[in-house]
Formats: C-alpha cells, structure tokens, sequence
C-alpha cells in the first residue's frame, strides 16, 4: 500500500488536534509535529490554516455520505436507507473515536457541518413522505432530519464514552427515529436490527484520497 501523501498527514494530524481540543485553534508548529513532517511542507500544502478546518470538515463528511450512498446503491426502501445511515455513522464512531469525537465537539456550533450532514438523508426523508412510507403527522422533512441529526450525534457520544456500544446506541437511534417516521413498533425494531454492510476495506486509503480532492 503507497504510503499517505503529505497533505493527507497533514489533515489527518489537523483531525486528531480538533478532536483531542476541541477547538479550531492550532499553530504550525503543532500541525508540523503531529503530521512528522516539516513546517515547510505545511506551508507547501496547506494555504491558509486558519481554512484548515473547514477543509478538514467538509472532507470528512463528504467521504462518510459517499460511503453511505455506495453501500445504499441497492436499498430503495426510504426507512431501511435512514436506519443504515444512522447505523453506518455509530460503527464508524467506535472503529474511529477521533472522528466521532471530532463530529460531537464541531457539530452543535457549527452551522455549516450540520447543514452537510442533513442533505443526504433529507432527500430520503422527503421521498419517503412523499411516497407514503413515511408518515410523521405535522412534522416537517426539515424538522425530522434535525432531530435524527441531533440524536445521531447524542448516539455517537454515548458510543465514544463507552456507556453503550455502537450496536446499541445504532438500533436504539434508528428505531426511535422510525418510530417517529410513522413505522410501527415491531417494523422499526427489525429494521434497525438488519446486518450492516461490510466496511470499506481501504477506508482510510479512501478517506485520504477524498479529503485531498479539491
């Protein structure tokens, strides 16, 4: 396996610096040392640190929809995509506790993270109402991603914490949010008990790649 570029170790130490901090704050120096590569490479590869988190973030989202949506290619079923988004993020929180870790400390003040977050499983949310699958009263599209959002990231701390594994805290979330969505009590519990796809077996190869696309 080729070894991570520079720029990749270099976001990848941004990721571990923001989730160990939990804050935007780092100096090249730090950057520099974490990464084990010098400060000129950080100023070869990173423009501006201060946009190194923004970066950092997108890219982690981004590359965590992209795996959602492949192991979905086949799944139609609005309630079955929903239950394994929200379970795909739990497992990935436990096999990788500084990426959950950093989605848990960013999320709740950072306006931005949390609208990429809820695009993909909005659009599954609308297509269930839409078709019928789905039927959450006065609830709004909007309304119900927030809430599934919010309890996938209360899910992922609890995960990160150690008070319940990612099996637990998955099917506990995807159940109540199917509850919500209208499903009946018996279809929510088998749903949100459904074995996951496989991980990516080159995740991090992967992840580095996306988060170096521009």
């Amino acid at each position: 396996m080729a070894a991570p570029s520079a720029l990749a170790r270099i976001q990848e130490a941004a990721l571990r610096l923001y989730a160990e901090r939990g804050s935007r704050a780092i100096t090249v120096s730090e950057l520099a040392e974490t990464a084990g590569v010098s400060r000129g490479t950080i100023y070869n590869n990173v423009e501006h640190i201060d946009a190194l988190y923004e970066t950092v973030a997108a890219g982690l989202v981004h590359e965590m929809h992209l795996t959602v949506s492949a192991a979905l290619f086949d799944t139609a079923d609005p309630a079955r995509r929903v239950a394994t988004g929200v379970r795909m993020f739990l497992r990935r929180a436990h096999e990788e506790p500084q990426w959950g870790r950093f989605l848990v400390r960013f999320a709740a003040h950072d306006d931005n993270l949390r609208l990429l977050m809820n695009e993909p499983p909005l659009l599954d949310i609308a297509n269930g109402i839409e078709t019928g699958r789905f039927k959450p009263g006065s609830l709004t599209p909007e309304s119900i991603v927030s809430a599934l959002v919010g309890a996938t990231f209360g899910a992922i701390h609890t995960v990160i914490a150690g008070r319940q594994t990612w099996r637990e805290a998955g099917t506990a979330t995807a159940t109540l949010m199917l509850r919500a969505l209208g499903l009946d009590a018996e279809e929510a519990a088998r749903i949100a008990r459904e074995e996951l796809p496989a991980p990516p077996r080159n995740k991090r190869s992967n992840t580095r790649r996306r988060m170096e696309t521009p």
